[in-house]
């Protein structure tokens, strides 16, 4: 209803609507004068021109801004122009520092132009693309097995200098109050590897504190001021986070800068700079559980050695007596005392065995199964005992050494706590890439399977206790796994999974 008065309508002024417009907006004529220009897109002019110009509708686009006839836009406008078809493009503008996303739409008297400021937009995608790159080159480089540890965690430094826009990246060790710099991608004199300074005087003593990264952006205005850290380093902008191994700590990974930075990390530096410091914390852990496992190895060696030379001297006077006093008499204690020698010496040569075949497997040969198997059955030697081998075409990849200790040990084993075993198989598992070992003896009871391969288990009054350790350490040297069972005739039958055949 109304009363009657005329309606005005409320039609806004087409040059205002485009003034209120987010884009900037220009209309050309078909030879390239301008004929409107929307607020925006007066802003955009007036930074571009040659000359200070009041008024610049009018004016030919192409002899106003410098150099604008070699630009994308005039090949753009030009193919808009000459085509009578619309063109969108996406160009970085110098002069205004932004990036553009332009549409142009052609008429027979000219060109419509819209202009949409895209630089937010583009700077978002890049971020995201240097986020996207860095952390696969994190995977990468920390993933690489051809690279030792020092080398990928200076690649891994400089990565985190350049992403981070910081200059200076360095892993610290702490120490009774210390901080010693161990590894360093930098440029500040006083995080260069070798370096060190009172823990009271670094950034780190605060960082040690947390169980988060710490993040400085701008010290000055976050009351370093009088820290002695800010007095000796001067750094502005700072990340950093705890290295802990094994529960204790370390020290600690950080990126910092003596400029200040206008803006804070983003969520993906930070999870950058976590996931170095775990990976640093889980390589720092594994090398030193390695560096001891090297120790360990070492003093087994020594040891070895030790028991060989010191042992074996005497034990070959007395066996060498022992022969001599069976040409003189036939005393019932000499037997004994023989087979007690004999023991020894078995004992000797297993805890031999035992420091050197326990050690990983460096290289591997084809070797026929057979082969080692009938070698070792010759070597053993087992009175009123026979040997089946059906597997006489497979051929694993072993140390062929080591593979026939196996079989040596396995078959001794038979030989001794077989008591009744008559005959002894060597075939090829059916369910896994593997072979077994299995005799017709009086077997190993179900609750005694595990224990028989630790360290010293025997039931035999002259047994060593270490063979079948023996077998389990080799087989753990190959990455293979072996296990104890029943054999189909009741005895017992090892199996020895994991294995490597050639052409399989």
């Amino acid at each position: 209803m109304t009363d009657g008065s005329p309606v005005q309508a409320d039609y806004a002024d087409p040059g205002t609507i485009l003034d209120r417009m987010g884009d900037g907006f220009l209309a050309l004529d078909d030879s390239w004068c301008l004929t409107y220009a929307n607020a925006k897109g007066q802003a955009i002019l007036r930074k571009s021109v040659a000359d200070d110009i009041d008024d610049i509708e009018g004016m030919n686009l192409w002899d106003s801004v410098p150099d604008s006839r070699e630009s994308v836009f005039f090949e753009k406008f030009t193919e808009s122009m000459v085509t009578q078809e619309p063109v969108t493009f996406e160009t970085y503008y110098a002069l205004v520092d932004a990036w553009f996303e332009v549409r142009v739409f052609p008429s027979d008297s000219g060109l419509s132009v819209y202009f949409r400021d895209i630089s937010a937009y583009k700077e978002l995608a890049q971020e995201r693309q240097d986020s996207l790159y860095a952390l696969q080159q994190l995977y990468s480089i920390s993933s690489d097995g051809s690279t030792d540890f020092d080398t990928k965690t200076n690649d891994l430094l400089a990565l985190g200098c350049e992403f981070l826009d910081l200059p200076n990246g360095f892993v610290t060790r702490i120490e009774q109050g210390e901080q010693y710099i161990v590894h360093s991608a930098a440029t500040h004199p006083e995080v260069q590897e070798g370096s060190s300074c009172p823990l009271d005087e670094a950034y780190c003593k605060r960082t040690i504190e947390l169980d988060e990264l710490m993040t400085v952006v701008n010290a000055s205005d976050e009351g370093w001021n009088d820290d002695p850290a800010y007095d000796r380093f001067e750094f502005e902008t700072y990340i950093g986070g705890r290295l802990t191994v094994d529960g204790e700590l370390y020290g600690t990974l950080c990126f910092a800068d003596t400029r200040a930075h206008d803006e804070g990390f983003t969520d993906t530096q930070r999870t950058f700079v976590e996931l170095l410091t775990r990976w640093l914390g889980y390589e720092l852990e594994r090398n030193q559980a390695a560096e001891q496992v090297l120790r360990e190895r070492d003093r087994l060696d020594e040891f070895a050695q030790v028991v060989s030379h010191d042992l074996r001297n005497p034990l070959n006077t007395a066996t060498a007596r022992i022969e001599l006093l069976k040409s003189e008499t036939d005393s019932e204690h000499l037997p004994p005392i023989e087979r007690s020698l004999d023991q020894m010496e078995r004992l000797i040569d297993d805890m031999l065995t035992l420091a050197r075949d326990g050690q990983k497997v460096k290289e591997t040969s084809e070797v026929r199964l057979p082969e080692p198997a009938r070698t070792a059955w010759k070597t053993v030697d087992p009175t009123n005992v026979e040997i089946t081998v059906t597997a006489d075409d497979a051929t694993v990849l072993a140390d062929p050494g080591r593979l026939r200790q196996v079989f040596e040990n396995l078959f001794r084993n038979a030989a001794e706590h077989g008591e009744s075993a008559t005959r002894v198989e060597v075939g090829l598992l059916d369910d896994e890439p593997g072979f077994y070992v299995a005799d017709d003896g009086v077997g190993i009871p179900t609750g005694e399977r595990d224990q028989v391969f630790e360290p010293g288990y025997t039931t035999q009054n002259e047994g060593t206790g270490f063979g079948l350790n023996i077998v389990k350490d080799i087989a753990s040297a190959h990455d293979w796994q072996v296990s104890a069972a029943e054999s189909a005739a009741g005895g017992a039958r090892f199996e020895i999974g994991g294995v490597d055949f050639v052409g399989s």
